[in-house]
């Protein structure tokens, strides 16, 4: 099979983005999910290495001087970053869907210009805040930090290739596949 291509969604916490990924992966059985390492602590239900590589910081500072990350942010007070060498790995057998910040897709852009930038809007500011506090694991404290940078982070949709609004999960998630179905040349 042919190199894969790169698939980056980004979105405000709590836009959804791990909902319609979810639809995106059922509908797509060429398309693999890149997993992120992170220094934050696992949400419950989370499972190492298939949601996230959880790693010390001490390990993704060491991982960081190895350049071993294809991008990599520190926000929220924990880093995040997409290790190279499980993504090059999953390239070689089709299509890979990353996860990540704007910060991180940037690098990807300039990394990989090849890459298919996609960022997922929230209807509305009210209805990211509702999901926020609907998901009961997100301090005030969190919560306020998060709501300051989705600001930012919906800034930033002007340079992505695509921008989706996920009101209905099930349609935000056909956007996406028509997306990667074009981007793919089907």
């Amino acid at each position: 099979m042919k190199q894969g291509k790169l698939f980056v969604i980004s979105g405000a916490s709590g836009v959804g983005k791990s909902t319609v990924l979810q639809h995106v992966m059922a509908a797509r059985k060429d398309l693999t999910f890149s997993v992120s390492a992170t220094t934050r602590p696992p949400r419950p239900n989370e499972v190492d290495c298939v949601h996230y590589y959880f790693i010390t910081k001490e390990a993704f500072q060491e991982m960081i001087a190895q350049d071993a990350f294809l991008e990599y942010d520190n926000h929220n007070a924990n880093y995040y970053g997409t290790p190279i060498a499980q993504l090059e790995e999953k390239m070689r057998s089709g299509h890979v869907m990353l996860d990540i910040e704007p910060v991180g897709a940037k690098n990807v852009r300039q990394k990989r210009p090849d890459a298919t930038l996609i960022f997922i809007m929230p209807p509305s500011m009210e209805e990211l805040e509702r999901r926020l506090r609907g998901r009961g694991d997100t301090s005030e404290e969190q919560i306020a930090i998060r709501l300051e940078r989705a600001k930012w982070e919906m800034e930033q949709r002007y340079w992505y290739d695509h921008v989706v609004v996920n009101d209905v999960p099930e349609t935000c998630a056909e956007a996406i596949l028509k997306i990667i179905a074009q981007a793919a040349n089907e």
